[in-house]
């Protein structure tokens, strides 16, 4: 059964999160400067100050609940999603965000593409917002699984399109290996799920893979956290709503392409504003989903679903938006395709890790370009 849903956070749940984001005191967090050791303070307590003085949940609520949004059961687990209707002609688009982003990196592509003619879908990752609660711990290829059976439980046999980038490129890869049939193809904004072994045979792929694991030795200390201890963390995210806040934040500033200030510090508010990285953080606070939304990372582990098996080729037509991320930097069109059969690759001059909402109009037209590419006539007619 597919039911409607509304988002409509418990009054008392609201005066909870504010009490404690008014409590905070700022005076026991030492302050490193700027942002060399993690997330600047500064930039913190202006978005705290913000949240505390003007931040008006119930308006943005209100805003939210304009889209069509559902909630099924998949095999025991709960799916958040909205789905709004293009006029039928074209395949079913399956939008897919990672952590720490939401189902709002999409806002700006969705309405575009229904009125292409797609049916378009964004969940909430399960764990993630309102896909909770959860059984336990689920990883990228058992949601892969659950989002297929979504999409077949929406749209019947019809072959839909994935995009993804985060975990959203992990689970369309594990889509594409899984059940490829399903798909016309899936379009990815990162590159990281590979195959076990694969080797870097040119220069240009080398010097990839070093830039890659200096990056990840540098910046990774969240992901062995989250799939190895993210109960512990959980304890902390649980009750402090300002500690989600700094989580979260750290890496919108240190993973999108924002530029820097004059101490080196990324200029978040010359991308981002106040109203939209806290929609983004009570997304994870307020259903209180910040715990098992670093699940997928543990699940991961559990699965040993991180890397394909060594020979792993997919053969589903593949679309990458190289975006210069400036942590996970896309890899050399070479490498890629030692995974993926690589139909569409597009060298973006600007835009970072959370793609879809730093450069919208980029990925909007990239993503149309890879369904012209991958769909008879142009995706028209094809259901």
């Amino acid at each position: 059964m597919i039911s409607l849903f509304k988002i409509d956070i418990p009054e008392d749940r609201l005066l909870a999160i504010q009490a404690k984001v008014d409590a905070y005191d700022w005076r026991q967090l030492p302050d490193v400067g700027g942002w060399e050791a993690g997330v600047g303070i500064a930039d913190l307590r202006r978005l705290v100050t913000y949240w505390r003085d003007a931040y008006d949940w119930r308006r943005v609520e209100r805003r939210l609940n304009k889209w069509p949004q559902f909630t099924t059961d998949i095999q025991g687990e709960r799916i958040h999603f909205v789905h709004l209707r293009g006029h039928g002609g074209k395949p079913p688009l399956l939008l897919l965000h990672g952590w720490p982003g939401s189902f709002l990196e999409f806002e700006r592509l969705m309405e575009p593409l229904a009125e292409d003619g797609h049916d378009v879908i964004v969940p909430s990752l399960p764990g993630f917002a309102f896909s909770q609660p959860i059984t336990g711990v689920i990883g990228p290829r058992r949601a892969a699984a659950l989002l297929h059976a979504l999409m077949a439980r929406l749209f019947g046999p019809a072959r839909f399109i994935v995009q993804g980038g985060d975990w959203g490129q992990g689970i369309a890869g594990w889509m594409a290996h899984d059940r490829p049939d399903s798909l016309w193809g899936i379009h990815i904004n990162m590159v990281n799920l590979l195959p076990c072994g694969i080797v870097a045979t040119t220069a240009a792929e080398r010097a990839f893979v070093a830039r890659r694991d200096t990056l990840l030795d540098l910046e990774g200390g969240y992901t062995h956290e989250q799939e190895t201890r993210p109960q512990t963390l959980g304890v902390a995210m649980a009750d402090s709503p300002v500690g989600v806040a700094g989580w979260i934040l750290e890496k919108f500033g240190q993973w999108a392409d924002l530029p820097k200030t004059g101490d080196g510090s990324p200029d978040l508010w010359h991308k981002f504003s106040e109203e939209e990285l806290l929609t983004h953080i009570m997304l994870y606070v307020a259903p209180s989903s910040a715990v098992t939304a670093t699940w997928m990372y543990l699940g991961k582990r559990r699965e040993g679903s991180q890397a394909f098996p060594a020979g792993t080729r997919i053969g589903v037509p593949t679309g990458v938006a190289a975006f210069p991320d400036p942590v996970f930097v896309p890899p050399p069109r070479s490498f890629a395709e030692k995974a993926y059969n690589i139909v569409h690759w597009t060298d973006m001059p600007t835009g970072g890790h959370f793609a879809a909402m730093e450069q919208p109009e980029l990925m909007l037209r990239d993503l149309r370009r890879f369904v012209a590419t991958v769909t008879p006539h142009g995706g028209e007619s094809i259901r």
